[in-house]
């Protein structure tokens, strides 16, 4: 959540970040009538038993001295139920005050590039060198079906549409990624593995900022207050939730796999063929605790952490940057990695690197304690390295061959013990 103070102090310019994100500028105006109340609310209830406690005092003094005290008496009780009363009124403006600060989204950094929707994103540059092929290039299901990799019909029949059953090889070259990923990112670039649970509280998806924006989008275990992980992001994130970290410590520096189980109940539509947009899919997730001033360091080696993992399966991307108006809730910049689909001709997004700065720790309550002892609230950030599914069908698409083969990339192929994968 943004600092309270901010939207006080420059309301106009938290509305015009909200308006460049598409959001609704009106919430600024709402929080800062709920605030006045809040805060007038408190005054009163302070100025009320601070008097009651006078009173209060005051019946010891005059029952020593022989005075009558049941007016007094009379007056502290009246004041006791004007203090409940305003407690409850207070609590009921609490909740609202909450309810709207959680609404409101974190600002766009002011070099994020002003735009209304995801056709304004930028392209920064382009990576590696897009195949030439002498024959017509299949799409990834097509290949996969074909080899035996995928079963999309028998997924069907247990669990509905957007859904998939890897099998043989194709369930060993998923492994594969994972492990790849994995043992990169600790190796090259010095995270600590996290095997966080699948399944996560209320609390933390508000702390990463799931909840309560995004809720018909998550899916919730019936009865229970919780929820299927829809990102490594939430339960990594959350690890330090209600934490005070020590500044010698930071950054610190997590990667994670999980399973990922999301709605998509905006999707309609949208790449219903192959393993691009499904319910359910694995990803390996960095994220980071930073200090405020290294925040942006950081975000760049994510996005060059992300990038290694592409460069090292030799897969042709390009590098966006989201405009406000695709920045997402949460984010304060963000970028995405897109791998180019040759089947499709199109770049499509297998990573998401993005820099909430402190949006996310004052939510979760997350903070640091620098060495002189202030405390701060930390800087949140997170990448994904890189979305596995989406890894496999770009490997599929770019490594086939015309006898319907696929080869392995050479970082692969210890993993998979293979160089190709053939027809049977």
């Amino acid at each position: 959540m943004l600092d309270p103070n901010l939207i006080r102090e420059k309301p106009e310019i938290v509305k015009e970040g909200i308006k460049n994100k598409g959001g609704d500028p009106t919430l600024v105006d709402k929080f800062l009538e709920v605030d006045k109340k809040r805060r007038e609310l408190v005054k009163d209830i302070d100025n009320l038993r601070h008097t009651r406690k006078e009173l209060s005092e005051s019946i010891g003094r005059k029952l020593k001295q022989g005075e009558q005290v049941d007016g007094v008496r009379a007056e502290v009780r009246k004041l006791g139920e004007e203090i409940n009363q305003k407690e409850k009124e207070l609590e009921n403006v609490e909740k609202i005050y909450k309810e709207i600060l959680l609404s409101i989204p974190n600002l766009p950094h002011p070099s994020v590039p002003v735009g209304k929707d995801e056709t304004e994103n930028v392209v920064l540059r382009k990576e590696g060198k897009i195949r030439e092929f002498n024959f017509p290039p299949k799409p990834h299901w097509e290949i996969a079906e074909a080899l035996g990799l995928i079963d999309f019909k028998r997924a069907v029949k247990i669990s509905g549409s957007r859904f998939y059953v890897l099998t043989g090889l194709g369930a060993k070259l998923e492994r594969a990624l994972i492990s790849f990923m994995i043992d990169y990112h600790i190796e090259h670039h010095g995270y600590k593995e996290i095997f966080p649970p699948f399944l996560i509280n209320r609390d933390s998806m508000i702390g990463t900022g799931q909840l309560p924006k995004f809720a018909e989008d998550m899916y919730k275990i019936e009865g229970e207050e919780l929820y299927l992980d829809p990102t490594a992001e939430v339960p990594v994130t959350n690890l330090h939730r209600d934490e005070i970290l020590n500044e010698s410590d930071l950054p610190i520096k997590y990667v994670a796999y999980t399973a990922c189980f999301r709605k998509e109940a905006g999707a309609a539509g949208k790449d219903t063929r192959g393993i691009i947009r499904v319910h359910q899919f694995n990803k390996v997730e960095m994220v980071r605790f930073t200090k405020p001033e290294e925040s942006y360091k950081n975000l760049y080696e994510l996005l060059d952490n992300a990038e290694d993992i592409l460069r090292a399966l030799e897969l042709p991307y390009q590098i966006k940057m989201m405009c406000t108006g695709d920045l997402g809730f949460t984010a304060a910049m963000k970028f995405d990695p897109e791998v180019y689909m040759p089947a499709q001709e199109k770049y499509v997004e297998i990573s998401s690197v993005s820099n909430f700065e402190d949006f996310q720790a004052r939510r979760a309550n997350i903070k640091y304690r620098t060495n002189d002892g202030e405390l701060k609230f930390v800087h949140t950030l997170n990448g994904s390295g890189l979305a596995v599914g989406r890894t496999m069908a770009a490997i599929l698409e770019n490594y086939q061959n015309e006898d319907g083969s696929v080869s392995i990339p050479k970082v692969l192929q210890k993993y998979m013990g293979i160089d190709k994968i053939t027809r049977k």
